[in-house]
């Protein structure tokens, strides 16, 4: 708090503005993992959330790891995690390659077994409640604590010093240290101009299903046990050619089922995510776990940061440490996808930063020591892995991309796949160091799955009764508190913003309900083809941002969707 004589921490401004030597943004992982390890070291900490519980704004595949080479785990800085938090272990994993209805199945256990001492599991509501739970608790030993519906809008400068963080609800507020882990969408992260939505591809976009089963059911369909899970990934032609894939994984009393896709891809093929998503759903290797019951609980999207393009080298600037999505922090590498690890690692190692750099008297070199603490721990080693740098991303330069996915797809290439035969690749699909190399092609995620399917798969056979929602259902059986519009549509022509209709997950070409509509207005005897938008059903997803010419913001706090599953 600040003190009689107005004066606000150690090294700042002297404005009467409350203080608090920690604020963190978010109380994801992230979020959680850096106020807890502050707390734990008497740091006075205030932990500021956007939804009006923790996780209420939070989406996940999701898979949560805890690596045995890392220096934090979640398990780790908060005992009994697993028991209370999360939904099963994940003992089994399976890639699918599909060409029509022939597949071809390789066990990548192995693979995700690597470095690997548990993963599991999660919803994001679940999860992030009982974790906000435990932080706040913690925090409140130290003088501080937790809010929720608290949005931050924005850094607090002083000289051009960042000194605090700026509220839609509250006051502005001080400290000596502010961690962002405010998620993808990171407001904190564009204000500091460490992060921008310019590029589509350095984003993955993600959508998934939660869908109701009952625990016998999801031990019956997969043939595990009450403390077992399966993780299966499909690539291959039923998505259209978008680059990307599927997930399903089993929860205790659910699945969560979804596609997670380059959003340039997206964007170039003028591809509907719900359409992928319902593509998977129905393909007839699904039948056999979906059975003829469908229900969904709740539809999602977020967006995804591709570590290998934008995870920062250096994330913080001043005061300012950033973590998780907010870094860009999310390893996406072929059938490796991790982000809650690191950044539940990346938060515990932003405050143990600053308890070193005040405990050396010098709290401003937090940043720094942040910054070199990644690198020493390996973090950005797996974010940034050196084989993709030297060689994947040599593989996306034209004319070698074509080139290697015409000579995939020849005579030659199924040669060669019929040759290696599915006890090769299966072990190739299993190597760390070549999945860190896959480049951003058509050629592994499409082309290849494609071609392994057709000439080493075999036919499923089975039929496929299930009926996904329409679109509308799914926005509708959302939960809104709507706010004022958080979207401004800059440019409304659709030349400028047309791609928005039908990359943003709750908006399609021929459905008038979404986030953005295709028009033609007839002015004066001219047609103008524009686009228009409603931020009502808006998942705030961020998609928008980065393939339209809008301005973003996040709604106020506790506006806006409420995810009950996560």
């Amino acid at each position: 708090m600040t003190d009689d004589s107005g004066a606000v921490g150690e090294y700042g401004a002297t404005d009467d503005y409350e203080h608090y030597e920690a604020v963190v943004v978010g109380c994801g992982p992230g979020g959680a993992a850096a106020a807890a390890t502050l707390a734990s070291n008497g740091v006075e900490t205030l932990v500021l959330e956007r939804g009006v519980d923790a996780g209420s704004k939070n989406v996940s595949g999701g898979l949560i790891y805890a690596e045995e080479s890392a220096p934090y785990t979640i398990d780790g800085l908060f005992p009994g995690f697993r028991e209370a938090a999360t939904e099963r272990p994940t003992t089994e994993n399976y890639i699918h390659n599909v060409a029509g209805d022939q597949v071809a199945t390789f066990d990548i256990s192995e693979l995700h077994h690597h470095d690997t001492e548990w993963a599991d599991s999660v919803l994001r509501r679940k999860m992030d409640s009982w974790l906000a739970e435990r932080v706040h608790e913690m925090t409140r030993e130290t003088g501080g604590g937790l809010l929720t519906e608290v949005r931050v809008t924005g850094l607090l400068r002083d000289g051009g010093e960042i000194v605090g963080v700026e509220t839609a609800e509250l006051d502005p507020i001080t400290a000596d240290l502010i961690v962002a882990a405010d998620g993808v969408n990171s407001e904190l992260a564009r204000d500091a101009g460490l992060m921008d939505w310019e590029e589509p591809e350095e984003w993955y976009q993600g959508v998934k299903a939660v869908v109701d089963m009952e625990p016998g059911a999801v031990n019956e369909r997969f043939g595990i046990g009450d403390d077992e899970g399966v993780a299966h990934l499909f690539s291959g032609d039923l998505f259209d050619g978008v680059r990307g894939g599927g997930f399903l994984y089993t929860n205790r009393d659910s699945l969560s089922v979804g596609t997670v896709f380059h959003l340039d891809s997206i964007a170039a093929e003028r591809a509907e995510p719900h359409e992928l998503l319902d593509n998977l759903l129905t393909h007839p290797l699904l039948a056999q776990w979906l059975g003829d019951d469908y229900r969904e609980r709740e539809y999602s999207a977020k967006l995804v940061p591709d570590s290998k393009k934008v995870a920062l080298e250096s994330p913080h600037d001043g005061r300012l440490l950033l973590v998780g999505d907010a870094a860009g922090q999310m390893q996406a590498q072929g059938p490796i996808i991790k982000g809650m690890n690191h950044a539940v690692t990346a938060g515990a190692l932003a405050a143990e930063a600053f308890v070193d750099a005040r405990s050396r008297g010098r709290p401003e070199r937090a940043g720094a020591l942040y910054e070199e603490k990644l690198h020493s721990e390996g973090v950005m080693g797996k974010l940034r892995p050196s084989a993709y740098r030297n060689l994947g991303s040599l593989g996306e330069v034209e004319p070698l991309s074509g080139w290697t996915d015409r000579l995939t797809d020849s005579s030659l290439g199924r040669y060669a796949v019929r040759a290696l035969g599915e006890g090769v690749l299966e072990r190739l699909y299993s190597s760390p160091r070549l999945v860190s190399m896959i480049p951003d092609t058509r050629t592994p995620y499409v082309t290849l799955p494609a071609v392994i399917a057709e000439e080493l798969g075999e036919r499923v056979t089975d039929r496929n009764e299930v009926e996904p929602p329409e679109l509308d259902d799914r926005i509708g059986d959302l939960t809104y508190d709507v706010g004022d519009p958080h979207i401004e549509l800059i440019d409304n022509s659709y030349a400028a913003s047309g791609t928005a209709v039908t990359a943003c997950p709750v908006s399609a070409e021929d459905f008038g309900g979404g986030c953005y509509r295709d028009e033609r207005i007839q002015t004066n005897g001219d047609e103008e083809h524009v686009v228009s938008l409603d931020t009502q059903p808006c998942v705030e997803c961020g998609t928008c941002a980065v393939v339209a010419d809008t301005n973003w913001e996040h709604p106020d706090g506790g506006k806006g969707v409420e995810f009950r599953e996560g």
